[in-house]
This record gives structure tokens, C-alpha cells and sequence, in this order.
């Protein structure tokens, strides 16, 4: 995966940023994105796609990536303005605000997926870059970890949905819970149209 990252480095290429958003598919709460950059030499054992790791394993490595990068930066964008603009320009407007937060500015952007934000700084989409790129597999990393912690600060306030363990993702539990005690405020309205009226579609009276 260093290897990887490395490949793009040139003369004029000194700096890689590495970009992954977490949380397109939850029915509630944010999407997260992590911005990170490396030393050429910088490795770190461990490291690989977020989704392939236990809780635990990206827990130790959140606080050894922040120490050992460069830079870093998060962005935090909410369930509302996802509802506004949709997930998909939601998530390429986290990524690009993690970008633009880094207190260092990368000559190239290498980002996960097939899709490319507006920027004045070159990038590349890598499909599963998660899974090829160490910077990007980092960023994921970092985005997961706080996404997470997140939702389980949030389940204090509506535990009936169980966002600690389901994370705000479609679980027959969590969708369970919402029809029974409705959407929350946190909830992305636009994804629960289904969901909200199949509940509706039951309530009615028969003639």
C-alpha cells in the first residue's frame, strides 16, 4: 500500500493527500471524511482498509496515524444538509473540506471511489483505494473512528434506535425502532421515505 502511494511521487510531486468519506449508507447521523498526509518513509503497521479491521484494531491505530502523519484534518457534514444536496454531493463536499482543512497543502489528492471534488490541486479517484492506497486506507481510518464515536455519543439521546451497536446503519433492529417510535431529528428524512411509508401503508384502516 506504500508502495502504492509512493508511485505517484516525482519532482513536482512531494506531498500525497490520501481522502475517504465513511457513512453514505447509515438511515441516520453524518458523513465523515478524513484528510491525511505522510512522509514518503512514514509506514505503519497495520494499516488497511477500515472495513477490514475489528473495532479494536482501528481504535489502537486512530491515535499512531494522527501522531505519525504529516497532517490530518476531519470534516463533519450533518444528516440535514445531506438531505438538502443529496449523499452523493454531500460526501464529495466532506471530502473536499477535509482537504481544504489540512494545515499543509498536498500537491496531489488521491481519492477513494470513482468520483473527483472541484479543486485547484490535482486528484485522482482510485476505486477500493481503501484497499490499495496506505494514505487512503489512513484516512479511513481516521473517518470511521470518528463517525462512530459520533453516533455513540448520540445514542445517549435516542438509545431506543441503538446507534451505539448498528452505528445508524439499516439494520432490521434500527428500522424496527423506527417504526415504532418514528424518525428522530437526526434521522436523514430522505432515506426513510420507504420505510416510513410501508409503516403507513399497515396503520391504515381497512373498509
Amino acid at each position: 500500500m506504500k508502495n502504492f502511494d509512493n508511485s505517484f511521487l516525482n519532482e513536482k510531486i512531494k506531498l500525497i493527500a490520501g481522502v475517504d468519506e465513511v457513512g453514505r449508507g447509515p438511515l441516520a447521523g453524518p458523513v465523515v471524511s478524513s484528510a491525511v498526509i505522510f512522509d514518503e518513509n512514514t509506514f505503519i503497521d497495520g494499516v488497511n482498509d477500515s472495513k477490514k479491521l475489528t473495532e479494536k484494531e482501528r481504535d489502537e491505530l486512530f491515535p499512531v496515524i494522527i501522531n505519525k502523519s504529516l497532517a490530518y484534518s476531519v470534516s463533519v457534514i450533518s444528516h440535514g444538509k445531506i438531505d438538502l444536496i443529496n449523499i452523493l454531493q454531500a460526501s464529495l463536499l466532506s471530502m473536499k473540506v477535509s482537504v481544504y482543512r489540512l494545515n499543509i497543502k498536498p500537491h496531489l489528492i488521491l481519492i477513494d471511489g470513482n468520483k473527483v471534488f472541484n479543486s485547484v490541486i490535482p486528484s485522482i479517484p482510485i476505486v477500493q483505494g481503501d484497499a490499495k492506497s496506505f494514505s487512503i486506507a489512513a484516512a479511513s481510518i481516521i473517518a470511521k473512528v470518528t463517525r462512530d464515536r459520533i453516533m455513540k455519543r448520540l445514542d445517549r439521546y435516542y438509545p431506543q434506535y441503538l446507534w451505539a451497536k448498528n452505528k445508524g446503519y439499516a439494520t432490521q433492529e434500527h428500522i424496527n425502532a423506527i417504526k415504532l417510535y418514528g424518525s428522530s431529528p437526526l434521522h436523514r428524512k430522505t432515506f426513510l421515505t420507504k420505510i416510513l411509508a410501508e409503516e403507513q401503508q399497515q396503520q391504515l384502516p381497512f373498509k
